[in-house]
């Protein structure tokens, strides 16, 4: 059977999207994304900084490219 790879979960400009990882005891949370409709990348760590990256992502990036948005 096919198991993906940690590394194949990225967003890539082949596979655009947001990618967010919890935290844990020891790590913070972490988030980044790549646009499919205007290829802007972004990268986050921590929970408010996450929070804010995939608001940006919804709001100005992959869902608002999809509704016809910028």
């Amino acid at each position: 059977m096919f198991r993906k790879l940690p590394s194949d979960l990225h967003p890539t400009e082949d596979r655009p999207g947001l990618r967010v990882r919890g935290g844990t005891q020891y790590t913070r949370s972490q988030g980044d994304y790549v646009c499919g409709g205007c290829g802007a990348e972004d990268r986050a760590n921590g929970d408010d900084d996450v929070k804010a990256l995939v608001a940006d992502y919804t709001d100005n990036h992959g869902p608002a490219h999809r509704n016809g948005g910028r």
